[in-house]
């Protein structure tokens, strides 16, 4: 069934657990996606962002696909916009059929991060979906930009930007950043700033670069209030390696069964990413309340 992210991230907020969100530019990836949420009988989101849309998988053309399949599944499914930017990729997500929308406004000043947050809020009412925004500045694992404490989320402006803007969810930056960190390396979380932000902010937080963060951390971010966890690199990592695996050792496989063979991989990662979270078993929180916003 298809929802918006609202009622399934307040119970995860509520209940302490984390609902996943994964990137998906492809069939096999969303068959994924749904099929391992389905046998853990867990909600989940599918998230695409307007640079993976723009390089890969038309919102025209992958959508319809993303709604037929997610309308006939058993559990939860949102569909997310990642990162949106501009009022015309976001209006763009909205009329097609989205349910969830982030607008990204973390590289802009703060006074017009709150400004553009609050357009983007009340285009998204018109559409009875739910809006997610960025405080802080999760970059870029490859820039380092995870160890620059300027770019971390501020408390105090959390709880300001929270009351003016009235945002569903909010992506913190507190030490991780997107893509692959260097070989060896586990970014360093600020634990005690994410204890903070949920004291003060009580509402579903999200973790953006969770990939590579480590086991270790993302369960005790989950822990002390991270109720989405988005990934990315780590899945598409994981396909491609399933990939060459089996193309080493069966150089002449036929290429559906080449597909179906990352599809599977990309779908045990799920599920055990999904049992990490605390995400298993549920999906059977008030769904009636998911269909519309509060």
């Amino acid at each position: 069934m298809i929802t918006s992210m609202k009622s399934m991230l307040d119970h995860a907020s509520e209940n302490n657990y984390a609902v996943m969100a994964v990137n998906c530019v492809s069939m096999e990836i969303l068959r994924a996606i749904i099929d391992a949420a389905e046998e853990q009988h867990s909600p989940i989101i599918v998230n695409i962002s307007p640079r993976q849309f723009k390089a890969h998988a038309p919102l025209e053309l992958i959508v319809p696909m993303y709604t037929s399949y997610a309308a006939s599944a058993s559990v939860p499914i949102a569909l997310n916009l990642d990162h949106g930017q501009s009022y015309e990729d976001i209006t763009k997500a909205l009329r097609l059929g989205f349910t969830s929308v982030m607008f990204d406004g973390s590289t802009l000043p703060f006074e017009k991060n709150i400004e553009y947050t609050r357009i983007i809020r009340s285009l998204s009412r018109e559409y009875a979906c739910s809006l997610e925004a960025e405080l802080g500045h999760v970059g870029v694992a490859a820039e380092g930009d995870d160890e620059t404490n300027a770019l971390y989320t501020d408390v105090d402006e959390a709880v300001q930007f929270i009351q003016q803007t009235q945002v569903d969810c909010l992506a913190v930056a507190i030490g991780t950043a997107h893509g692959s960190y260097p070989k060896g390396k586990k970014p360093k979380i600020d634990f005690n700033r994410l204890k903070e932000l949920k004291e003060a902010l009580k509402i579903p937080l999200v973790l953006h670069g969770g990939s590579g963060a480590g086991e270790e951390n993302i369960r005790r971010a989950v822990q002390l209030g991270i109720n989405k966890i988005n990934v990315c690199t780590d899945l598409f990592n994981h396909g491609r390696e399933a990939l060459r695996t089996a193309l080493t050792e069966t150089p002449h496989i036929d290429l559906m069964d080449l597909q179906h063979v990352s599809q599977l991989a990309m779908k045990d990662y799920i599920k055990n990413y999904i049992a990490m979270i605390g995400s298993s078993n549920r999906y059977d929180y008030d769904v009636s309340k998911a269909k519309a916003l509060d």
